[in-house]
Order: C-alpha cells, then sequence, then structure tokens
C-alpha cells in the first residue's frame, strides 16, 4: 500500500498523471506579423496589406515599431535589469478575421512616413493554427509571420 501511496504522489509532482487539463482563455491573434531588418527598416513607417483567398480580399494598415535587443545588464545586489536597445529593425502586426490555416496570397508594400511605397512584394504564404495552451486546449487561430531582410528578400517565419 506504502508504494502505491508514493507512486500516486510521484504522479501528482509531475502533473502527468492527471486527465484535468486546465485551459486559460488566451487567445491568439489572427493576422500577420512583418518584421523589417537592415537598413529597409530604417525607411519604412508602415506597411500595407492585401491578404487574399477563397476570391475575397481583407486589408489591413500596420504601425511599424522598432524592435529591440537585450543591452547591458545592471545589478545592484540581488536585482538586475537589462534596458532594451534598437536594433534597427521594425515590427507589426496586421489583423486579418477570418484568415484561413491554408495558403493565401498576400500582397506587401512597406511605405514611408510621407505614406510613399519604398518597397512591394506579392507572395503566398500559409498562416498556421496556433496552439497558445497546447495541442491539448485546441487552437486559438491561425497567422503568419514575414520577415522582409533588409535586402528586400521576404520570408515566411
Amino acid at each position: 500500500m506504502h508504494r502505491v501511496v508514493s507512486l500516486a504522489v510521484f504522479c501528482l509532482l509531475l502533473a502527468g498523471c492527471s486527465d484535468d487539463k486546465e485551459c486559460t482563455l488566451i487567445g491568439t491573434p489572427v493576422g500577420v506579423s512583418v518584421n523589417v531588418k537592415g537598413p529597409l527598416a530604417g525607411r519604412a513607417a508602415a506597411a500595407s496589406m492585401e491578404v487574399c483567398w477563397d476570391g475575397a480580399c481583407e486589408s489591413a494598415r500596420v504601425e511599424l515599431m522598432p524592435t529591440h535587443r537585450a543591452g547591458k545588464e545592471t545589478c545592484s545586489g540581488d536585482t538586475c535589469a537589462v534596458t532594451p536597445v534598437p536594433d534597427g529593425g521594425k515590427h507589426g502586426f496586421g489583423d486579418v478575421p477570418g484568415l484561413p490555416d491554408r495558403p493565401v496570397r498576400v500582397r506587401l508594400e512597406l511605405l514611408d512616413a510621407a505614406g510613399a511605397s519604398v518597397f512591394e512584394r506579392l507572395l503566398e504564404v500559409t498562416p498556421r493554427l496556433r496552439y497558445p495552451n497546447g495541442p491539448d486546449c485546441g487552437a486559438g487561430g491561425p497567422n503568419a509571420m514575414l520577415t522582409v531582410e533588409g535586402d528586400g528578400a521576404v520570408r515566411e517565419g
């Protein structure tokens, strides 16, 4: 009997023996994120996207914000902090209601502060379902991630 109780306690400690899975109400943004790197990011203030599937299109305008990397760490006693340092890139997210989790066509345009086009590409991407609480809690919705390199190459992810 002692062995059964010990095994039950061990299982509870590992949290792997319970059939009850707690799922939060956390959601997943549905749309397309854009990351712009290098010199191109310095010229881009916003992005405009048109995402099309099944003969219909949704448009999204995205304000681009600076991206950061971890800067110098400072410590005082047992408390430490890291100051974010701009890394020359920019990022943003465009909401695309109804986005499916299958291939879509995206027209991505980067705009300068005056609204003039500084870059444009037409590409096919595949939004993926995201599972913010893990696969046992169901999908939170599809989204896609685009990265525009400083030289203008665009990749998914």
